[in-house]
């Protein structure tokens, strides 16, 4: 009997020992196990909102990025029958390489491996294809999968302006840059779930616990831009560059009524469908609103529509110029060292003369420039609604010296993007009105919300006064001045030319490089656009006026004719 009550205690101990190791040690695990089983739990994934352009000629909208669902191609090794032919066979239908071909019938050679992954964002037309191979017993070891993929059916709208939608490093999907990295939250949506249990055949129980909150869609966002005329911008844009086999370049078309981007191009540029291609990823930055950069003389007729936006100079006043100005122990000159003698304000500005510009800046005093230089919206951000925009840097005017303000008179010392002086210059023939510039102009919700984006007016800098006399000056420089090749034959257009020193890792200016600008806008009297021209590095030719004006005016007379603008004489 005491053997036996020895043997029930042993095995009583082994059992409760085994039974705290199931319940209490691992009692978390097999809860998961029973979990596995009897519950169910799926998550809903929202549908990624579109991105949409408008075509203002038929008034339609145009998916400029979407979602496709795409298959993702794997193989079974073990299941290949017959490596060699099913790689053959795979590599057609996929369009692989010969040395792809070859690597894939490697892969295909591991017997001990089951899993193998060909290729991802496969077409309908070939996962068709294989479908057909499969049922001819060609293929047994391949199959697919389907999974959302995101589209940009056309590419010359510019990634710039798109962004792209990247992989996390858990595997989550996210948009970057652009539109789908500014908007990430409202086009991804807001994911569900259900939750419900099952019983022992895997059949969900109607009449069992159940949790149901539905994924909510992502929204559709609906641009500013015109189809038409960000097709043909971005087009013209390559084609200088090339021409001028320059580092890159940079475009901004604005509505200066509104504040809205018709079009807006950057060069280089990058396919958002082929994104992780890109030799260098500082390409995924906008230039036009990234690159700050020293603009040169397009800043003049701001300073000069400043002095006399304060009462300190009017078109006519006079000066007399020796070449050069002192100050500060500094020494400013004009460009070639020129000479000009007496000379009017719309002679400063035709031939772009620095120290009349200065004397203009003089005239209305340090403190009053600064204002206006900040109320035109330079050193701060725009608020357009893309990622990875710079403020600029205009510090330099809050040093004492007046060396700075008089540098930044003519534009440098000082740095802002494309997309400022383009809301600046929109000023100037908007009336004086600074609009902030937006690209968004609808946001369309999954439950059939729509929130319309108005024009925000942030300031009227000049008066309407100052406005129509400073176009004056800019016809006349477009006409009479270096601005020649930016004319529109039959209309009238201001602009100015700028051609800018680039600032070396030492602080001093290259002697071998610069950056053209145009910026300008009509017709004047009832202005359809406002546009700045960024021209970067050019090889063949230094001065702007032959590269960045051309451009200018091919772009103009465009748009002229897009909007069937009458000829004003």
């Amino acid at each position: 009997m005491n053997v036996v009550q020895f043997g029930v205690a042993i095995i009583a101990g082994c059992i409760l020992i085994r039974l705290f190791s199931l319940q209490i040690i691992s009692g978390s695990y097999y809860q998961a196990l029973a979990s596995n089983q009897y519950d169910f739990y799926e998550e809903l994934v929202p549908e990624r909102g579109e991105i949409l352009v408008r075509d203002l000629k038929d008034g339609q909208l145009y998916p400029a990025a979407t979602n496709l669902h795409l298959g993702w191609v794997i193989a079974d090794p073990k299941n290949v029958e017959d490596p060699d032919g099913e790689a053959e066979i795979l590599g057609e239908i996929l369009g692989l390489s010969g040395e792809e071909i070859d690597a894939l019938e490697l892969r295909f050679e591991d017997k001990t491996d089951r899993y193998e992954s060909v290729a991802r964002k496969v077409p309908q037309a070939a996962l068709a294809l294989i479908d057909e191979a499969k049922r001819n017993k060609q293929l047994p070891g391949i199959t697919y999968v389907r999974e959302p993929s995101r589209s940009y059916p056309e590419t010359s709208l510019g990634g710039h302006v798109l962004g792209f939608v990247g992989v996390n490093e858990d595997g989550s999907l996210s948009g970057r840059y652009g539109i789908e990295g500014y908007f990430e939250e409202e086009l991804s949506g807001t994911g569900g779930f259900l939750a419900s249990e099952r019983d022992a055949a895997g059949r969900l129980i109607t009449s069992g616990e159940r949790e149901f909150q539905p994924a909510v869609d992502g929204a559709d966002i609906v641009l500013t831009l015109d189809r038409n005329i960000q097709h043909t911008v971005c087009d013209l844009l390559e084609k200088a560059v090339a021409k001028h086999s320059a580092d890159g370049g940079s475009v901004v078309v604005l509505d200066p009524k509104t504040g809205a981007v018709l079009a807006m191009c950057g060069s280089p540029d990058f396919d958002p469908n082929a994104y992780s291609r890109v030799e260098n990823i500082r390409v995924y930055n906008n230039p036009v609103i990234f690159n700050a950069y020293e603009p040169g003389s397009i800043m003049k007729p701001l300073t000069i529509a400043a002095s006399i936006d304060a009462g300190a100079i009017t078109p006519t006043t006079e000066f007399e110029d020796f070449g050069f100005v002192e100050m500060d122990d500094f020494t400013i000159r004009n460009s070639e060292d020129k000479v000009y003698g007496k000379v009017n304000m719309v002679k400063v500005l035709e031939e772009s003369i620095n120290t009349g510009v200065i004397f203009a800046m003089q005239q209305m005093g340090s403190d009053l420039f600064d204002t206006y230089m900040r109320n035109f919206g330079f050193g701060v951000y725009t608020g357009i609604e893309l990622e990875t925009e710079s403020a600029g840097d205009v510090s330099s005017l809050d040093r004492s010296a007046e060396v700075y303000d008089a540098t930044a008179s003519f534009g440098q010392g000082v740095t802002t993007t494309v997309l400022q002086m383009a809301q600046a210059y929109a000023a100037l023939a908007n009336g004086g009105h600074v609009m902030q510039p937006y690209i968004v102009d609808e946001v369309r919700y999954a439950d059939g919300r729509v929130r319309d984006v108005e024009p925000i007016e942030v300031r009227q800098v000049i008066s309407e006064k100052t406005s129509n006399l400073i176009s004056a000056m800019l016809i006349s420089v477009v006409e009479n001045g270096h601005g020649k090749k930016a004319a529109v034959e039959g209309y009238y257009i201001a602009g100015k030319t700028g051609t800018a020193q680039v600032a070396g890792a030492s602080g001093t200016y290259l002697a071998d490089a610069t950056i053209g600008s145009f910026a300008g806008y009509g017709p004047v009297g009832d202005p359809r656009f406002a546009i700045v021209v960024r021209i970067d590095r050019p090889r063949d030719v230094q001065w702007a006026e032959s590269t960045a004006g051309p451009l200018f005016g091919d772009i103009a007379a465009f748009l002229l004719r897009y909007f069937e603008v009458p000829p004003q004489r």
